[in-house]
């Protein structure tokens, strides 16, 4: 690489369940700086979601944690050109890229929702994406499809 590689920044843990994964999903579930905007977003679709789960032995957060899970894609294909040729290879992910990439299609898919609020989207996502349902965790299936059809090229790999 041309410059140095950036310094990883220490996310301060969220004020309410004090944990920084709630912290980093509020981060890119914020809109035009508002982050006290997000956190109420977040923490009223954590109450929406503690009221309608099944599972009474889980939290919330608990049950949000398990979804960002079921969301996590594990393979991507990747464009490499070889000779003339452009191939999707597929790759296995980092663990941070494989966070941000669940984080950020449960947020988009929750935005497509048709919910009143985004409170109650994103909560309706988190519930779909436990029952292993919901448009996320389709993106993830669609993603290890391509990969797996993608298998052939694997030994373009480096």
């Amino acid at each position: 690489m041309r410059k140095r590689v950036s310094k990883k920044r220490i996310l301060l843990p969220d004020p309410k369940f004090n944990d920084q994964m709630v912290t980093r999903f509020v981060n890119n579930l914020m809109l035009d700086g508002k982050k006290s905007v997000a956190f109420k977003v977040f923490y009223d679709a954590m109450e929406i979601v503690e009221e309608k789960k099944q599972d009474e032995e889980k939290s919330a957060v608990e049950l949000w944690k398990e979804a960002l899970s079921n969301v996590m894609p594990h393979v991507e294909v990747r464009s490499r050109r070889v000779g003339g040729a452009t191939f999707q290879i597929p790759m296995p992910i980092r663990a941070d890229r494989k966070i941000s990439m669940a984080i950020k299609w449960m947020i988009l898919y929750a935005r497509k929702r048709n919910e009143k609020s985004m409170s109650q989207r994103l909560a309706g996502e988190v519930l779909a994406a436990v029952k292993e349902e919901g448009a996320a965790v389709k993106k993830r299936m669609d993603v290890h499809k391509m990969a797996d059809a993608n298998k052939a090229f694997s030994h373009f790999r480096f």
